[in-house]
């Protein structure tokens, strides 16, 4: 079991390197390419490429308050290194790797780009139709809730167990 275990944890860290490393380099292309402030289109106006700042969350939400979503992201990093201890399936390690990558993206960013010290702005460039801007660690994320929810639907626990359920007996 410890075997698997570590199996398990080593495909959790190797997601989230991967996670982590498509979202910082697909951000120094855009600061690169779309420094010029000019939208490009992708797919028509469905998907355009837009540089911003993004100094709260997903759709910009708490942007007056940059440190809370730092403070939010130490906590699910702290919170999937304890929930990582009990790996026991795949699906969750895909799930909580894609998840852990994606917020030290984000997380680097709220360090490393202006105005730093934990209230920087997060790189983000993909314009979704007008409706939000978002980044790569955006699609890590929201990845992994759709798969953190599937596996919830199932019964599927980290550990890999089956949630039985309680089955009520009639009188």
């Amino acid at each position: 079991m410890a075997a698997r275990r570590r199996r398990l944890f080593a495909l959790l860290v190797v997601v989230a390197v991967l996670a982590y490393a498509s979202d910082q380099v697909s951000k120094i292309i855009a600061l690169d390419r779309l420094g010029d402030g000019e939208s490009r289109s992708v797919i028509g106006d469905a998907i355009r490429l837009k540089l911003i700042g993004n100094p709260g969350a997903a759709l910009s939400l708490g942007a007056g308050n940059t440190w809370v979503m730092t403070v939010i992201a130490v906590v699910v990093l702290i919170a999937i290194a304890f929930v990582a201890k009990d790996l026991g399936s795949r699906a969750w390690a895909l799930a909580l790797g894609a998840l852990l990558g994606s917020a030290v993206g984000n997380l680097t960013d709220r360090f490393i780009r202006p105005p730093g010290g934990g209230q920087g702005h997060v790189v983000d460039f993909i314009d979704y139709n007008g409706w939000f801007i978002g980044n790569v660690a955006d699609i890590w994320i929201v990845t992994a809730a759709i798969l953190i929810v599937l596996l919830a639907l199932r019964g599927i626990g980290v550990d890999g167990r089956r949630d039985q359920g309680t089955r009520r007996r009639d009188a």
